[in-house]
């Protein structure tokens, strides 16, 4: 079956009460967003708001607010799209099983993009300021599209199966940007946009780019799917889909997609940068001000009947959460193919997706000798950092799944445990400085800059981990309020950060303290918050830290360049003074959609 556009696919989850309408007025400017959190955390349906104030264009939400709709909204592609998939990793597979590949053709030809003349999305002519301005963050610089689909294509190999479909951050109003004449193009220093853009300006070309709203569900998830970068992400999408993306030629430079609801056309001005930002971001933080492309926009276009489909981002869980779990199933069983001796990755979502990955690999260098730390790990760690997205992981904790072939990647405290029972910080560690991090990581003070770590563990364990706090145990002045997290896991509520007092306090520990028996000690503003639940430990841990520089440890020392200690590990967690803000709602709207809850609509339950 498939969707060709969005406003089946809405029709359908109607149907089957996977969606509500609200016809209550609603302000795109952070009412919606509010409402959309709201359901989202509830486990509510996908939303359709029929009332938007001063827009006439409808919106939706939460299309992808849960497994279970996601799975029904792609169901008749999942199972073949498993199947290509299973082909990838064993292509063998096909002579062994063949009648359980006889529609892979099918959905291979499904992944070739059609070319047409027409399409509905040439209907309709209409302004930046027209488009539904949604604000999602009471900080948030100006409106912006959540769910853009931005199609470009390569200079020196143009045409639909080199193009470039990707989820990038686009600012419709706000700063500098001239009304109706200018928006924001944000995206990250690995994205293939950024290479065709390269391209273009070496060849003294103008820079072309189309954003799609809208259409089938298919492109959105097509979108943000990480993909090599000479696959097309619209053969993904017709796959996705189960029918061809049409593709309308000859009315701009680039195709314009068929069946998009909307469709802003423009070319990057050449050298003009504009602020762009704040944010409110995936981390949970906002993105700061900071100078990126500008798109002078060429025309904006819209179908009969244009649905606008939003999501919001900010501290995980969100909406995208799902999207992350649906593209691990589909893609984690290629990874062994990908990166040789790996068996399986994990970016955490808790902690903001880049910021902490799991490993597991294999040690397979010494078979004629009992293994006794880390080796083959190491190199599958290095590969791991330079594969696409992956690239980006900060913390990496990598472990062999030799030690325990049971271990779950997906069970967060086990892996931990495993981790802390076995590694060794005299050696274990592997630093990366002064490289490249998530653009949206604010932990180093600094964009696109910071560091990364590895942490390495094989072998049998090495210690017990302590689950409550010894007798003798005290703590420097002015630390205070331990808190057992996980089995060997110590939060301590620590002062205001000041520079160096990390390294003071582990400098304060004696080796012989029983401190000591915590393999992993960690400084923060907050150790109840932190210890409450897992999910506030991985948020706080990872996103407000910079390896290099908030690791600390006792009995630290360096040794041909390798650092180590001999006692616990510190990380400190503290919020810094150059963190970005954290998202907090504006008061005065949540006061109007709690009453909005209290008039028994059909989203009272949700809100």
């Amino acid at each position: 079956m498939g969707y060709q556009t969005l406003n089946a696919c809405l029709h359908d989850l109607e149907a089957t009460g996977r969606l509500v309408r609200l016809e209550t007025p609603v302000d795109a400017h952070l009412e919606a967003a509010e409402i959309q959190r709201r359901v989202f955390a509830s486990d509510g349906p996908a939303v359709l708001f029929t009332n938007v104030k001063n827009c006439r264009f409808p919106m939706a939400s939460n299309l992808f607010g849960s497994r279970d709709r996601i799975d029904y909204i792609f169901r008749d592609a999942l199972p073949p799209l498993r199947r290509l998939f299973e082909l990838k990793v064993d292509p063998g597979e096909i002579v062994k099983h063949p009648t359980r590949y006889m529609g892979v053709p099918a959905t291979l030809l499904k992944a070739l993009p059609k070319r047409c003349r027409r399409g509905p999305v040439l209907a309709n002519n209409i302004r930046i300021s027209e488009l539904p301005q949604l604000t999602s963050w009471p900080d948030d610089g100006g409106a912006f599209i959540t769910l853009p689909q931005v199609y470009t294509e390569s200079t020196r190999k143009p045409g639909c199966m080199h193009s470039n479909l990707g989820m990038y951050r686009i600012q419709l109003s706000g700063g500098d940007y001239k009304t109706d004449e200018e928006i924001g193009l944000h995206y990250q220093l690995h994205r293939g946009i950024g290479v065709q853009q390269a391209e273009a300006m070496q060849a003294g070309q103008p820079f072309h780019v189309n954003i799609f709203v809208g259409g089938a569900p298919a492109m959105t998830l097509a979108a943000v799917m990480p993909l090599p970068e000479n696959v097309a992400e619209l053969t993904f999408a017709g796959m996705l889909a189960r029918k061809r993306i049409r593709m309308i030629t000859g009315h701009s430079p680039l195709p314009i997609y068929a069946d998009a609801d909307f469709c802003i056309c423009g070319v990057v001005e050449p050298g003009k940068l504009l602020p762009e930002g704040p944010f409110g971001d995936h981390l949970g933080y906002y993105s700061l001000t900071h100078d990126f492309p500008v798109l002078r926009v060429t025309k904006v276009l819209h179908k009969p009947g244009a649905i606008w489909p939003f999501t919001v981002v900010g501290r995980p869980p969100q909406e995208d959460t799902f999207f992350g779990q649906m593209i691990h199933d589909l893609t984690g069983p290629i990874i062994p193919s990908v990166v040789h001796g790996v068996r399986a990755v994990h970016a955490v979502d808790a902690a903001g997706v880049h910021p902490l990955m799991l490993a597991i690999g294999s040690e397979r260098y010494t078979p004629y000798q009992e293994r006794s730390q880390p080796a083959e790990l190491l190199t599958q760690a290095n590969a791991i950092l330079g594969q696409g997205q992956m690239s980006l992981a900060k913390y990496l904790l990598i472990v062999a799944g030799e030690d325990d072939p049971q271990l779950d990647i997906h069970n967060i405290p086990a892996f931990l445990k495993h981790l802390l029972q076995r590694i060794d910080w005299r050696r274990d560690l592997h630093f990366q400085t002064r490289t490249t991090i998530d653009t949206l990581d604010y932990s180093s003070g600094a964009l696109n800059s910071g560091s990364k770590v590895v942490m390495a563990a094989a072998g049998p364990p090495m210690r017990e981990l302590p689950t409550e706090i010894p007798a003798d145990f005290n703590l420097p002045e002015g630390y205070k309020e331990p808190r057992v997290c996980l089995p060997g896991v110590l939060a301590v509520r620590a002062p205001a950060w000041k520079a160096n007092s990390a390294a003071a306090f582990a400098e304060a520990i004696h080796e012989q303290s029983p401190l000591n028996q915590f393999p992993l000690v960690l400084l923060v503003d907050d150790s109840n918050f932190v210890a409450e639940s897992l999910n506030n430990l991985l948020w706080t841990v990872f996103t407000r830290s910079n390896p290099a520089a908030d690791i600390q440890g006792v009995g630290a020392f360096i040794d041909d360049k390798h650092w180590g200690c001999r006692g616990s590990l510190i990380l400190d967690a503290r919020t810094k003074p150059h963190h970005a803000p954290p998202l907090l709602e504006d008061p005065e709207v949540c006061k109007r959609i709690d009453a909005l809850a209290a008039g028994g609509g059909p989203l009272s339950r949700f809100l």
